[in-house]
């Protein structure tokens, strides 16, 4: 993986944010549409992301808000990372977005997919671990539960578009 020392600033934008029952961000979830056909053009940019993803968890740690997960998502797969304040873990999960998102849009393969709509899947997904509000055992349960994740989501919720620095959500 390419890793770069990007400047981050407070606050930080970013695509979707879980929180978990007692409003705390525990996730920082990033969505990119990418177009690119080539396997290496497509993990250059699926590594940029993740490399803006680690400083801009560096900088919430540096202002003293530690958001243990970070997931990358694009129409082909979903990654999830841990972030212990300091290091940002290779993939804890896996996860391929149409097997995921299916069930939420049973279209997926079948139609052009856009970011905002792509969004709004992996929120009804979250929501859905977090709550249950379509299936008793929503797709990926097990696997979400295995890295840790899945008793933090318990009763939270979802926020997209939102700046976050320090505690604070400034956009929702």
């Amino acid at each position: 993986m390419l890793v770069q020392n990007l400047e981050i600033e407070t606050p930080i934008d970013v695509d979707i944010i879980a929180l978990d029952k007692d409003d705390r961000v525990i996730m920082l979830i990033e969505v990119k549409i990418i177009q690119y056909q080539e396997t290496a053009a497509k993990q250059k940019i699926a590594d940029r992301m993740i490399s803006w993803m680690k400083a801009a968890l560096a900088k919430m740690s540096e202002e003293r808000t530690l958001i243990p997960y970070a997931m990358f998502v694009d129409t082909e797969q979903i990654l999830i990372f841990k972030w212990d304040g300091v290091n940002l873990s290779e993939p804890l999960c896996s996860l391929n977005t149409g097997e995921i998102l299916r069930h939420y849009e049973p279209e997926f393969h079948n139609k052009r997919i856009f970011k905002r709509y792509l969004t709004r899947l992996i929120e009804a997904w979250l929501r859905d671990l977090a709550y249950n509000w379509k299936s008793e055992i929503p797709t990926a349960s097990e696997q979400i539960e295995q890295i840790g994740l899945l008793p933090l989501l318990a009763g939270g919720t979802t926020k997209s578009g939102v700046e976050i620095g320090g505690n604070f959500i400034y956009r929702d």
